[in-house]
């Protein structure tokens, strides 16, 4: 069971990555972002997700800077995750949008790098250029996002490596049994980005009142869902308490009737993008 924090998961490579994050997703350049990855590090914090195309990589990089000075920890304690974006999706421009991310966050490898989007005819040139940055030992490892079951067999007929991680949009109105299944067979560690659904599920009656019976909120029984579920999360926030109030999910566990009523929400709704019918 995840006990605190800093409590990791052993991806197939043998790396270890945190069970529960902070994203940026949606977080402006600006002091508010800065400040945000400071106070999640300074909380006990060690992982951080961004992406290119959230274009706040400068910020999330200074963030860390401060967040390690504060906490006084090294850089090795922390786990930093980017995304490829749609457009640099190719064997040379994957490589080239890999600098220009570490760069922009001002570190010198990234602990874990992802294809952001299943782009037809284009992911496994893709893959090629992680598997490469991975064999050349400049990231820790490798993964997809947004991967279907079908993106993942067909990425897995050619690829040398297979994905350490898929992070897929995954919360109770979206559980993603099946996938979450194919994914363990396979060696493929889950991971959920907008674990509350953007915030839809907060008033939601079924979850507040299991919520009531742990005194805790909605939100932090939907987080303790994941875990129990061994789904890595990653939820944003950029207020002091709401960061705090996130992580604290490990004092208390779910029975196994309300992490079923939990599942039973499930209706197969995602308020991102499908990764079957997307055009960008």
């Amino acid at each position: 069971m995840v006990k605190n924090l800093q409590d990791t998961t052993t991806l197939h490579n043998g790396v270890k990555m945190p069970w529960f994050g902070l994203g940026v997703f949606k977080v402006e350049e600006g002091p508010e972002l800065v400040n945000a990855v400071k106070t999640a590090i300074k909380h006990g914090y060690r992982s951080v997700d961004t992406a290119a195309i959230y274009e706040n990589e400068e910020g999330v990089g200074k963030g860390i800077q401060e967040g390690l000075r504060e906490a006084d920890i090294s850089r090795e304690e922390l786990f930093v995750t980017s995304k490829v974006w749609n457009a640099d999706l190719g064997y040379e421009s994957t490589i080239a949008a890999y600098e220009a991310s570490l760069k922009k966050l001002g570190l010198e490898y990234l602990d874990l790098y992802l294809i952001h989007w299943p782009v037809a005819g284009k992911y496994k040139d893709a893959w090629r250029a992680l598997e490469t940055l991975y064999k050349e030992g400049r990231v820790k490892a490798i993964g997809v996002s947004n991967f279907q079951i079908h993106h993942l067999e067909d990425l897995m007929k050619d690829a040398e490596i297979k994905p350490m991680i898929n992070q897929v949009e995954c919360h109770p109105r979206l559980t993603q049994k099946e996938l979450k299944a194919f994914c363990e067979d396979n060696g493929i560690q889950l991971e959920a980005w907008s674990p509350l659904m953007q915030g839809q599920l907060l008033d939601n009656e079924v979850i507040q009142e299991i919520a009531n019976n742990h005194n805790k909120s909605v939100a932090q029984v939907i987080l303790r869902w994941d875990l129990q579920n061994g789904v890595v999360t990653i939820p944003k926030s950029t207020k002091e308490h709401r960061i705090v109030e996130n992580a604290n999910v490990f004092d208390f566990e779910l029975t196994k009737e309300e992490m079923e009523i939990i599942d039973g929400l499930n209706q197969n709704l995602r308020v991102g993008p499908d990764p079957d019918n997307f055009d960008f």
